[in-house]
């Protein structure tokens, strides 16, 4: 595959997977999910290849989740909504090897998602966590909310999803959204520490272990699956498309008045 979205660099026995939309503050779109689990197989089933790096160019943000201006409705016509993003979280928890998210910025909406899933993340002192989802008529009905209980637990879970607040690095790291918490001028040092220390330990041990970890959440990719049909029909909904239209027109979408 000839990557477009994406810039694949193997460094030292770790796999850098860069999404390279800065122009869209690294948003995906169809192709960039495409290329992005083409890579994560590709650097999984690697022998020199021990662990992946997850990125996003530029200073600004890591992924601000799916580019709203390919979201009309039916975002570019992959997956079961449109984006293929149930493949890329399984594509995540099933390689055979850690995956971390090097944090420099935003990780929003399904940016955030993809930073819990991964099995670390690092991040810079300027990233900023957070949802988005109610705000723009979505939802993650997936391992975005059911597996983020889990990592930040229940009552924080619900918060970051009904209030879609915004949370610093260091209050991410305080719930344990994130493992580390360095200057931004040492990000790519700490990440690069990080890879060395696993690229030292056995992968079939750590290949076990991952799969032993998944194990315990494995339903919850059922609940993703059923969820995604359920997330398709409400945004063939008037309610979900108030929120795509608010965000592109930059005002309050007014919701309420779809309540039932």
């Amino acid at each position: 595959m000839t990557y477009e979205d994406i810039i694949y660099e193997v460094r030292n026995g770790a796999a850098w997977i860069t999404i390279n939309r800065p122009e869209k503050m690294n948003a995906f779109r169809g192709r960039t999910c495409d290329e992005l689990i083409h890579a994560i197989n590709a650097a999984g089933y690697s022998r020199e290849v021990g662990v992946i790096v997850l990125a996003g160019a530029g200073e600004k943000a890591f992924c601000t989740g799916g580019d709203q201006s390919a979201h009309e409705g039916q975002y570019d016509g992959r997956g079961t909504i449109g984006l293929p993003v149930e493949e890329l979280h399984n594509a995540i928890r099933d390689v055979p090897k850690p995956v971390i998210a090097r944090v420099q910025g935003y990780a929003i909406g399904g940016g955030n998602v993809i930073c819990t899933i991964c099995d670390f993340t690092i991040a810079s002192e300027r990233a900023i966590f957070g949802q988005a989802g109610p705000k723009v008529g979505s939802v993650d009905p997936g391992f975005g909310t059911a597996f983020l209980a889990r990592v930040v637990g229940e009552k924080k879970a619900r918060e970051i999803w009904y209030l879609c607040r915004r949370y610093p690095a260091a209050e991410a790291l305080q719930m344990g959204l994130v493992n580390a918490v360095v200057a931004h001028d040492k990000l790519d040092e700490e990440v690069q520490k990080w890879c060395d220390e696993i690229m030292e330990k056995s992968p079939t041990a750590i290949a076990i272990a991952k799969r032993s970890f998944n194990m315990d959440t494995a339903h919850q990719a059922g609940i993703a699956g059923m969820g995604m049909y359920a997330l398709k029909l409400y945004y063939d909904t008037e309610e979900s498309r108030e929120g795509v239209k608010a965000f592109q027109e930059k005002r309050k979408p007014d919701f309420r008045r779809y309540a039932k």
